[in-house]
């Protein structure tokens, strides 16, 4: 199903596509966010956080790392060690590359077909001189009204990050180093050491995430879970936080359609994007 041509300012859309997706997670401050809802459009537009490193990019005074993109796959090509694709997403195009290291990235991937809506998230990088994607997770759009969402927050994130950059960054910044020297770290009663929360967390937090799924979030975020290359498995997980795996994953989806967390090696095991 394809859309009628819409225009929007400030580059969130230029030309005809079909559908949309995401929920909001507005940045707070210039430190680097989680993941953020963008357009190819403004990606064309972010300038480089750094002259000397092409691969740091600031949007709207925030530096971006991980984005979330909605668009229609085209020209996809598929090799031995990956698949690449054109994303379009009604603003513009921009080159993605899914590698495929496990087998659950090639599972993920055959499902992909040419002309067909995708929901990605990845990390964006400058690859020869040219602005890439690099998808770590990815699925076909099944609702057509997730295009049209996906826009409006990017939209709304865009606000949000002017807003921020009015007020500056005094405050947000005094606050952020007040509560990471005050907080001491907890031992919970399954011996679990529970770190301070960093500001992503917190920012988690004042959006709204459920209880469930910022403790799920905040497990995946300690030291010992980032050490493990292949993601933590959901078993451990439900063990450690004692939450029932029916339970756990319910809201492993909602995390995931966030773009805060990723399956890596299989559909069980999860590492967090802000890693």
């Amino acid at each position: 199903m394809m859309f009628s041509q819409s225009q929007y300012d400030n580059g969130f859309s230029s030309s005809q596509f079909t559908q949309s997706d995401s929920t909001p997670s507005p940045a707070k401050s210039r430190d680097p966010q989680g993941t953020i809802p963008v357009t190819v459009k403004q990606i064309s537009q972010a300038s480089h956080s750094n002259a000397d490193d092409k691969s740091s990019f600031n949007l709207d005074g925030v530096d971006v790392t991980n984005v979330k993109l909605v668009g229609m796959v085209l020209d996809k090509t598929e090799k031995v060690t990956d698949v690449s694709f054109t994303l379009d997403d009604g603003t513009g195009r921009i080159g993605c590359k899914r590698w495929l290291n496990e087998p659950f990235d090639r599972k993920q991937m055959e499902v992909i077909e040419e002309g067909m809506y995708v929901r990605l998230v990845g990390h964006l990088r400058n690859t020869r001189g040219y602005n890439e994607i690099a998808v770590f997770n990815m699925r076909p759009i099944i609702n057509f009204n997730e295009v049209t969402l996906h826009h409006v927050e990017c939209i709304h994130q865009h606000i949000v990050n002017h807003k921020s950059q009015q007020k500056g960054d005094s405050l947000t910044q005094g606050q952020t180093m007040e509560s990471s020297h005050s907080t001491p770290v907890k031992v919970e009663s399954n011996g679990i050491h529970s770190s301070p929360p960093n500001q992503f967390s917190m920012q988690m937090s004042v959006d709204g995430l459920k209880d469930v799924d910022q403790r799920i979030l905040d497990y995946l975020m300690q030291s010992s879970s980032l050490a493990q290359e292949k993601g933590v498995h959901r078993d451990e997980i439900a063990r450690n936080l004692k939450i029932p795996v029916e339970k756990l994953m319910e809201s492993i989806p909602c995390l995931e359609d966030e773009g805060l967390i990723y399956s890596t090696i299989d559909e069980f095991h999860f590492k967090p994007t802000a890693a």
